[in-house]
């Protein structure tokens, strides 16, 4: 970490959060010269689609693949490298600046980007974006759709106000001061740029704007997204097949290699592994349940990659759950009960046959990195459905007719799980088998991901269990938990409520050494671990990348912070 000055700090390298995020793999560095030509096709998970083109994603669509897709065609305002060092090679911003208390963010654009019209990228595009964001965080104002980062990096509470006070300088001022390394990462790391003059169709009614941003949300065709700063524009789609992507020939980084790009829809985890084989895609997965024949691929090289994050299943906490489920929920022993009856290392030796680590926390240990703490190497509530069992009798549960059952309420739910993996379809059910050892009943439904990943407390009364089949990734190197366990938060979607949970949240943004900020985050890590906030810890899974042999490029840059790819840095050998 660097040592501020005494009025301002100038952000060029904060390696405070990450240390050693690499992961091994068994591909073979090349020194040939990159070739031009050829189209990526990239497979999407099983049943996947991507539904938000507008990079700023919506409380009901903020996945991992609208992202990605996100990401082709709009650059970040900050970025933070494999190293979680900045990196303005890849961002707007060529620096950023604070005041000594961090309250006073002084962001600085680089001229050289400019919209495919030509138009530069300018300090007012920041602010109008900003404002989208802000408005669509507010709790007492109901728009077309809500913001999914409301609740990380303060948004909107702590943020005072954002200002041009020039055409590339941007200046944030906060309500109180902040860890800078925690703001710049989740606060200022949120932004992605929009170009106003194309977006600004309501300037006198954010209302109306929510509803124009919402109606074309999903219509890539339409020509708003024909104006984009990065590295791609889209060209073409056919719903449930592909969506395609060209160079921006307007890109003011790195351009292309490739003539274009295309994510292919995946009906099963069989079909995908189909095409990997059949060569029809070039860059893909490798589902757990077909490790064993991944010899098969002989065209291919296998890469396990790990991203910050943590793997978990969504419990709904509502007083509005379905058959009282949400009261049972908030009781420590069933949640504790809950989580003794997942067999981890069975998980991970049956069904991705060793491939992953046991987590029980808000950050796996892998990828390495500093905020994981020692102290929960040991999981606190290791497979032991007996000890669940009794803990639920402790607790004034009884076994009626096979179901636990305490004042009326069954312990009898249906999990809404995403459908199209074969390997989560195995999870479920050794998920299952392990609760039903302790009287908790499971049944399983099986939805489209992008249905499952829309529950929210707005609709609580419908749901009482989500697994969609992928946790939570952290798109920054400050894996705090603002927007996903704070009362109210965005993504706080079992609707669980602590004030101490709230408390050890907000400290984790509060300015400090290094040591203080690691400290702070281990105190949130093992609350979350005893207290289970409406999340019940599943193992982390390694990303099994698979790459044809002749496509190039597709390590040099990935990045575990979020996961990020650079498709514009890829080539194909001939």
């Amino acid at each position: 970490m660097m040592k501020k000055l005494a009025a301002v700090g100038a952000l060029s390298i904060l390696s405070l959060a990450i240390a050693g995020c690499g992961s091994s793999t068994n591909t073979t560095a090349t020194t040939a010269t990159p070739q031009s030509g050829g189209t990526v096709v990239i497979a999407l998970p099983e049943q996947t689609s991507p539904n938000w083109f507008f990079p700023e994603l919506s409380l009901t669509a903020d996945t991992t693949v609208n992202s990605e897709i996100d990401d082709m065609s709009y650059e970040p305002l900050v970025y933070f490298n494999t190293k979680d060092q900045f990196d303005p090679q890849h961002c707007l911003a060529s620096s950023v600046k604070w005041n000594a208390k961090g309250t006073v963010y002084t962001i600085q654009l680089n001229r050289k980007w400019h919209w495919s019209n030509g138009a530069p990228v300018t300090a007012q595009d920041v602010v109008f974006t900003y404002q989208i964001m802000s408005a669509g965080s507010q709790s007492n104002v109901s728009y077309a759709w809500a913001y999914s980062g409301a609740g990380s990096g303060g948004m909107p509470t702590l943020w005072k106000s954002v200002v041009a006070t020039g055409p590339y300088t941007v200046q944030i001022t906060l309500n109180q001061p902040s860890s800078q390394e925690w703001f710049v990462r989740n606060g200022i790391g949120q932004i992605y740029p929009v170009p106003k003059s194309v977006w600004d169709k309501y300037p006198h009614s954010m209302s109306k704007e929510f509803q124009f941003i919402q109606n074309v949300s999903n219509s890539p065709n339409n020509a708003v997204y024909k104006v984009v700063d990065g590295p791609y524009q889209f060209q073409a789609m056919s719903p449930n097949n592909y969506w395609t992507f060209v160079p921006n020939p307007k890109y003011n980084g790195h351009q292309s290699y490739v003539k274009k790009v295309m994510f292919q829809y995946e009906t099963s985890s069989t079909a995908e592994f189909t095409a990997l084989k059949q060569g029809t895609v070039n860059y893909g997965y490798l589902p757990g349940d077909l490790l064993g024949v991944r010899s098969e691929l002989t065209n291919d090289v296998l890469t396990p990659l790990y991203s910050l994050g943590f793997n978990y299943i969504q419990l709904n906490m509502s007083p509005q759950a379905p058959n009282g489920i949400g009261k049972a929920f908030d009781e420590l022993p069933v949640r504790q009960a809950l989580q003794l009856g997942v067999n981890q290392p069975g998980i991970i030796n049956a069904v991705y046959h060793g491939y992953g680590v046991v987590d029980d926390t808000t950050l796996a240990p892998k990828p390495k990195n500093i905020f994981v703490d020692p102290a929960l190497a040991k999981d606190p509530y290791a497979y032991n459905p007996a000890r669940g069992k009794k803990i639920l009798e402790a607790d004034g549960w009884h076994e009626v007719d096979g179901v636990m059952t305490k004042h009326g309420i069954k312990l009898e739910f249906t999990m809404f799980a995403a459908s199209g993996s074969t390997s989560y379809d195995h999870i479920d059910q050794i998920l299952q088998q392990g609760w039903a050892q302790e009287g908790i009943i499971c049944h399983i439904e099986y939805q489209q991901f992008n249905t499952v990943v829309s529950y929210s407390p707005s609709d609580a009364s419908q749901w009482a269990v989500l697994n969609w089949n992928g946790g939570w990734g952290y798109a920054s190197g400050y894996p705090s938990g603002g927007v996903l366990f704070k009362t109210g938060a965005a993504e706080n979607s079992g609707s669980y409520s602590s004030n101490t949970m709230n408390t050890l949240i907000n400290d984790t943004y509060k300015p400090g050494t290094p040591s203080q900020a690691i400290q702070r985050m281990y105190n949130y890590e093992e609350y979350a671990a005893k207290q289970l906030p409406a999340a019940i810890f599943l193992p982390e899974f390694p990303s099994l990348v698979v790459h044809a042999k002749n496509l190039h490029g597709t390590l040099t840059d990935y990045n575990p912070i979020g996961g990020v790819i650079f498709p514009s840095h890829w080539w194909i050998s001939k």
